[in-house]
């Protein structure tokens, strides 16, 4: 997380409900950190050549250009009744969203989207704005989905590796500003046997298992609850996929924290099947952590 004095939540618009729902989102992250938020929209048409004032023979206010500014004045005035007293700016940048939002994320505290856009086709879960940011901004992504359980906890998912424990650094820092409590949750599967012909599990000791994966998931929370005493953590090192795993975690809980990509990923795939996944089926909103918090 970018953690300059000042800096920005930053919330992609585009006029769609998902779009205010992730303003509303914004305004409550940006209010609970004590930071301003900025409202962009990515405004593609003059790189496509579009004319984008009014016609000379059109109405007064027409043009593309203008109903950009207004759906932008609109999400402004969405976030300052959402958050009264918050200091919230809003800017129409040239350019396609992704890029802009792209732009946006070196000197952003966290960039807040949609699960969806104007855009999206009716068989797309999450939108290509939004999984194209979180794969590539360089600070957390948050993406306003399902519902927000606000008595519930933060939710992590923990893998052991580099990125899961930047992703629960950031998780047991926003469990401190919400005031909730952090649940982390490692997700595993039995090895199993890759020989001819045989498909049955090897021969392993299944409290030696879970002992080994017992402290992958304490040696990720080493040192975060001396740092942050007030926050109570609960932790689960649960037989099963990940995806399935951390999506029925989520149904209770206020946020879902992830790496961007996980131990087990592939090594050109910048987004992982596990936070791709769980983007496309959490019951509330998903962080994305690709940076250190």
């Amino acid at each position: 997380m970018n953690s300059a004095n000042g800096a920005a939540v930053v919330v992609g618009v585009d006029g769609s409900e998902p779009a205010m729902r992730a303003v509303r989102l914004a305004a409550a992250e940006a209010a609970r950190r004590h930071r301003p938020l900025r409202v962009v929209h990515g405004f593609i048409w003059p790189l496509l050549r579009v004319p984008v004032s009014p016609l000379t023979e059109g109405p007064p206010g027409g043009g593309l250009r203008h109903q950009a500014q207004e759906l932008v004045a609109a999400a402004v005035a969405e976030a300052e009744g959402a958050a009264p007293g918050l200091r919230v700016s809003g800017e129409i940048i040239d350019g396609e969203a992704s890029a802009v939002l792209l732009g946006e994320s070196p000197t952003a505290t966290m960039i807040v989207l949609g699960d969806r856009g104007l855009g999206g086709f009716a068989a797309l879960v999450v939108g290509s704005v939004a999984v194209q940011v979180a794969s590539y901004a360089d600070c957390p992504v948050l993406v306003a989905r399902g519902e927000d359980h606000a008595a519930g906890p933060v939710v992590v998912g923990v893998d052991g590796s580099a990125l899961s424990r930047a992703a629960v650094e950031f998780a047991v820092a926003e469990a401190a500003v919400r005031g909730a409590r952090l649940h982390a949750v490692h997700a595993y599967t039995h090895p199993t046997s890759s020989g001819p012909g045989d498909m049955q599990p090897l021969v392993y000791e299944e409290n030696q298992l879970r002992g080994e994966e017992d402290r992958v998931l304490a040696e990720s929370l080493t040192g975060l609850t001396e740092r942050y005493p007030e926050v109570p953590v609960t932790r689960a090192a649960v037989h099963g996929r990940p995806v399935a795993t951390l999506t029925e975690a989520t149904r209770d809980a206020q946020l879902l924290v992830v790496g961007g990509q996980g131990r087990s990923e592939l090594g050109g795939l910048l987004l992982g099947s596990v936070s791709h996944g769980v983007l496309h089926h959490a019951a509330c909103p998903v962080a994305v952590v690709r940076s250190p918090a």
